[in-house]
């Protein structure tokens, strides 16, 4: 079913860049040189508008994957932003996993605010926003939790699932903004564990989810799934 959707998102895109790709060397067949001074004025604005947006943006805090300490913090951070990502963690394999992921999206998407915060240390936003599995993502915009991505079932329902899959689901959540055909950000979560010699925490990845994804729920009875 997951692949199923993915490929539905990528002919959708494919289709669209194709028919505004054929849209625009429709009109520049027709140009002057008027057109053509106009189109490289309002490219400039353009170019202009856009880096104003991005200093805007990092001036906010986008462009990495940050810690909220507290409550208190993380009604701060989502005061005013049109896209912001929060991943509600604790320290286990899985939510390691889904904090590499959204690192690299960080950096790439700039227009969405990406945070973090210690689901065992903010009990009153768990219980308020009915966070009931780890990792949790909730989709936030203008100070409203819009939607969640819980666990792994909407990325393939395993933990080797690339990045691309992670940046579609928060692209069709309108989290950020992609319309396909760069999917060279993914990152290997396995590999880098290694490299920071971790080997155990993934051999001793627990099956505490649906289908054995490793999503831990919070009502468990399982030691590492439960808030202390």
């Amino acid at each position: 079913r997951m692949q199923a959707m993915m490929e539905k998102k990528l002919l959708d895109m494919a289709k669209s860049m194709e028919d505004a790709l054929d849209d625009e060397l429709h009109r520049m067949n027709n140009m002057d040189a008027d057109d053509l001074e106009n189109i490289r004025r309002k490219r400039l604005e353009a170019m202009k508008g856009a880096q104003d947006k991005r200093k805007a943006w990092l001036a906010k805090g986008h462009g990495e994957l940050r810690d909220i300490s507290d409550e208190k913090e993380f009604f701060s951070e989502m005061k005013g932003e049109d896209k912001m990502v929060v991943h509600f963690y604790r320290n286990n394999w899985p939510c390691k996993v889904m904090d590499m992921h959204l690192g690299a999206l960080s950096k790439r998407h700039l227009e969405t605010k990406f945070c973090r915060i210690d689901a065992e240390k903010s009990q009153f936003l768990t219980e308020r926003l009915k966070i009931w599995m780890l990792p949790t993502l909730a989709c936030i915009s203008k100070e409203k939790v819009l939607d969640y991505v819980v666990g792994f079932d909407d990325l393939g329902g395993t933990d080797d699932f690339p990045t691309e899959h992670l940046r579609l689901c928060l692209a069709s959540k309108n989290m950020l903004t992609y319309e396909g055909g760069d999917n060279d950000i993914d990152v290997d979560p396995r590999a880098r564990a290694k490299q920071n010699e971790e080997p155990e925490a993934i051999r001793n990845l627990r099956k505490g989810g649906p289908r054995g994804t490793g999503n831990l729920e919070l009502n468990s009875d399982d030691e590492d799934s439960d808030f202390d």
